[in-house]
């Protein structure tokens, strides 16, 4: 991987007039600038921050495996992502007939036409070498207090590639997939505060026992982990780097316990057995995230390389 802190996207030339209209208008006659600005003001739910990303500025996972990145902002993904979905809720509803703003963004998969901030989306396998057997967390998330796709299943854990904080120091020190997994996985699976704001420095991974513990697990036969994939949610282009992680039994019942029923960011389900019939529940029958979906049927479809 790569990062390079270049300038902050600068947005999609000739769309601000089609975006414009899509804004509703405020008390005073005018239009709220933008889409971020709009549902800060309106509808914003419990966590709203314009947070430091790490943008996606190219990829390959096949030919020659690399990924470059530069320097985004969170709302950059709202502004967009956000916007040409409410366009397409606007369309089906018949209050506009077309969707010009999604046809001027073209390839949304191509990172060069939009600001592609990542989230870094982990299928958790609890795998009990003696049974063969594998479970994984299931996340309802909780649209009071979340900013995108509310009310829907998701795996665990899941957050968006980013520092640990605006700290300047940060940058460099969490340009890393698996210390922002190892983050998610202690906010999510183990209860614990999302505070990093410090003026001491950067995270020390290696003097954080949790992080430590589970890094020196990290390809052995006790952990594994393993990128299957990259998708772009149709609706709102939210663009998932899809992982897994393979934490064998014991060392999982160690670090994360009996997981909690509730997060930050909603309840978590008791642990679901990794078989045919969940997958195909919870990718065709039931309210699941278009990334949890993909990953749960990519992870089905490797599992003999998942579960080696």
């Amino acid at each position: 991987m790569q990062y390079t802190p270049d300038a902050a996207f600068g947005g999609i030339t000739g769309t601000e007039p089609v975006v414009q209209r899509l804004l509703p208008v405020r008390a005073d006659g005018t239009r709220y600038r933008s889409y971020s600005d709009a549902v800060a003001a309106l509808a914003a739910p419990g966590i709203f921050e314009n947070r430091s990303t790490y943008r996606l500025r190219r990829a390959d996972l096949q030919s020659s495996p690399h990924m470059v990145f530069g320097r985004g902002t969170y709302f950059d993904g709202i502004d967009v992502g956000d916007a040409v979905a409410h366009e397409f809720t606007a369309a089906v509803l018949g209050e506009i007939t077309t969707h010009d703003f999604r046809a001027a963004i073209g390839d949304p998969c191509d990172p060069a036409c939009r600001p592609m901030n990542v989230a870094l989306s982990a299928l958790t396998l609890r795998y009990d070498r003696t049974t063969g057997a594998a479970s994984f967390p299931l996340h309802r998330r909780d649209g009071a207090t979340v900013g995108h796709a509310g009310g829907m299943y998701q795996v665990l854990p899941v957050g968006i590639f980013q520092p640990a904080s605006e700290q300047p120091w940060n940058a460099e020190n969490d340009f890393s997939l698996w210390r922002c997994i190892l983050r998610e996985f202690a906010e999510e699976l183990r209860g614990e505060a999302e505070d990093y704001e410090t003026n001491r420095g950067p995270i020390d991974y290696d003097a954080w026992p949790f992080a430590d513990h589970l890094t020196r697990a990290l390809n052995t036969a006790r952990v594994r982990a393993f990128c299957v994939g990259i998708g772009v949610d149709p609706l709102t282009f939210a663009t998932d780097i899809l992982t897994v992680v393979t934490i064998d039994a014991p060392l999982y019942d160690a670090l994360f316990g009996k997981v909690a029923a509730f997060n930050v960011e909603g309840s978590i389900l008791p642990a679901m057995p990794f078989t045919a019939e969940t997958v195909e529940q919870y990718t065709n029958h039931e309210p699941t995230q278009a990334a949890g979906a993909g990953l749960l049927r990519l992870a089905w479809r490797h599992r003999p390389i998942l579960l080696a």
